[in-house]
């Protein structure tokens, strides 16, 4: 892979905060960004050179996408994957339809880490009531019911408890093609956010522990409070996973824990809300890793220069008018991040803010009670 340096023109697929993230990352470094997004105004346009806005099934306007940038990259997996393949026969695109095909689609996902010996929970595929009931005996109950595509943040999905429950969450779900999981009993949720590039380079975070509200990230802090073993542990794994997937880019694996077992929830093939404290906490962030791999370039040192903590700020916390800035920035080792979003809605991911220091956790959950209840 012929390696790209400043100056080259990084294509990005979608205009979301981590596409502005990873602009941000870029045009610090001298590259240049144009961002593909089908919505006007995103926040990676906002902060690209370029934007194309257009819908992904514009074949003129991919052709055009493709031409004009050196290597192209995405930061959500929702994007058609007939997109990716098109722009493969014209320019490199990290990481590759191969792998976004298999992530984007969560029976393909669970099947696929199945059959090559990663750890998931039981699950069941549903396309039938009748499917339902055998499902049932093979997970057992409790049990999740999740739509086979395009869902996050705890969207497309619904726990069960019996048939019946099953079908009216299936019926819920417009009868759309499920996955039926086992229901894990888990201590805690740790993600661990990496790195590969063409050559094979590896290099990963550690595991981060996530705490969620409402089936939604809410904090996340690292490194998390787990023993050495297991943060070895789950590298050797998703450096397995990089290796079978053949994944260049940045790779975030989410994991239950259950006591010294490490059980895999889902991966996503770009970097992750969990890993945004590497921004100030690491001497490369997962954005930087990312520019790095899709450019043929090794990755950073990943070394933490401190503890930290994100704390998501969601749109609820708009809905009384603007937070209390004035609070966060006068604080010492607090570091504001907002995305751009005009629209605050509940449940909308509007920013985050980093703490850094050994009273991470302390500043991050003071801050944010402050700003939830000045509501």
């Amino acid at each position: 892979m012929k390696t790209l340096l400043p100056g080259a023109t990084i294509g990005m697929l979608g205009g979301g905060q981590l596409g502005r993230m990873f602009t941000l990352a870029a045009r610090s470094m001298g590259y240049r960004v144009h961002v593909y997004t089908s919505k006007p105004n995103s926040p990676t346009e906002q902060v690209a050179d370029f934007a194309t806005v257009a819908e992904f099934d514009d074949i003129d306007a991919i052709e055009k996408f493709a031409q004009s940038v050196d290597v192209v990259t995405y930061e959500f997996e929702n994007v058609p994957a007939a997109a990716v393949q098109m722009l493969e026969q014209t320019v490199p695109t990290h990481p590759s339809s191969k792998v976004l095909f298999t992530a984007q689609h969560r029976l393909r996902e669970k099947t696929f880490l199945s059959e090559n010996g990663f750890p998931v929970a039981r699950f069941y595929a549903v396309s039938t009531a009748e499917d339902l009931e055998k499902g049932l005996q093979h997970t057992g109950t409790p049990a999740i019911l999740k739509t086979a595509g395009f869902g996050y943040d705890g969207k497309g999905q619904a726990e069960v408890h019996d048939l019946q429950s099953a079908i009216t969450a299936w019926e819920n779900l417009d009868r759309s093609e499920a996955v039926l999981e086992e229901k894990v009993l888990f201590n805690d949720e740790v993600s661990l956010v990496a790195s590969r590039n063409a050559a094979g380079e590896f290099a990963h975070f550690g595991l981060i522990q996530n705490d969620h509200r409402n089936h939604i990230l809410h904090l996340s802090h690292a490194p998390a409070n787990a023993p050495k073993e297991l943060h070895q542990c789950a590298a050797e794994m998703v450096r397995d996973l990089c290796e079978a997937l053949e994944v260049v880019g940045v790779i975030c694996v989410e994991f239950f824990r259950r006591g010294d077992e490490l059980i895999i929830n889902e991966i996503a093939p770009r970097p992750h809300n969990s890993g945004h404290l590497t921004i100030e906490a690491c001497q490369t962030s997962q954005f930087e890793q990312q520019l790095r791999a899709v450019c043929g370039l090794p990755p950073g040192p990943t070394d933490f220069l401190s503890p930290a903590v994100m704390v998501n700020l969601l749109g609820d916390l708009w809905e009384n008018g603007e937070p209390d800035w004035q609070k966060v920035l006068s604080q010492s080792g607090l570091h504001l991040h907002l995305y751009g979003k005009a629209d605050a809605r509940v449940g909308r991911k509007m920013g985050h803010i980093t703490a850094l220091g050994e009273d991470a956790k302390s500043k991050a959950e003071n801050i944010f009670e402050h700003l939830k209840r000045i509501k």
